[in-house]
């Protein structure tokens, strides 16, 4: 079993070449996708293991994997290297993805059919083993149902309120946010909220 949902067969070599080299430097592998088109395009997303990575950690990372991918040369062709966040609304990747964004809505694709469907959307419930537990709606009523991991193809965190709230919560808990910032916004907003006569 993978340990990290990987599109094709290249993706998953990439990803064992550059995974020390990211690691190596304090951060975890979320996904990598080798993208085809005129000059190909090889996407990494990263993150610090308790979340929270800049931009100057981007392109460190981006400076190793350059490295380690001019010695072991997988790619034949050019191609052009991305580095990146995962962002709020980040793919889910790693068993370990779903366990910690249990109580968090998501979109969830496998490879192939199961019980006539291919995607499920609803609030992921934790993991049982192999199995990544979803809470969907079935006929009007909530029911939790398990897709073992190796059956997905796909799988990300719904853009919601509650996810955002979170980001901020941990961000500001980081440091990566002045809170002091936030309560001047606020401020602001709040005066020009007030009701204003229409003329």
């Amino acid at each position: 079993m993978s340990d990290l949902i990987a599109k094709t067969s290249m993706d998953q070599r990439l990803a064992a070449i550059i995974t020390p080299a990211i690691e190596a430097l304090g951060f975890e592998l979320v996904r990598l996708r080798l993208m085809a088109g005129k000059t190909r395009t090889l996407q990494i997303m990263a993150d610090r293991p308790d979340g929270g990575i800049e931009v100057e950690d981007c392109a460190r990372i981006s400076t190793a994997v350059s490295a380690i991918l001019d010695v072991e040369d997988p790619l034949e062709d050019a191609y052009t290297l991305e580095v990146s966040s995962p962002g709020i609304d980040r793919p889910l990747t790693r068993l370990k993805d779903f366990a910690a964004w249990e109580g968090y809505e998501a979109r969830l694709e496998t490879t192939d059919l199961i019980d006539g469907r291919r995607r499920f959307k609803g609030v992921l419930m934790g993991v049982e083993g192999e199995e990544v537990l979803i809470e969907i709606e079935e006929q009007g009523a909530p029911v939790t149902i398990g897709l073992q991991f190796d059956w997905l193809s796909d799988a990300k965190l719904v853009l919601t309120d509650d996810l955002i709230a979170e980001m901020l919560r941990t961000r500001k808990a980081s440091g990566a946010i002045d809170e002091s910032q936030f309560d001047e916004i606020e401020t602001e907003e709040g005066a020009t909220d007030a009701p204003r006569s229409e003329e």
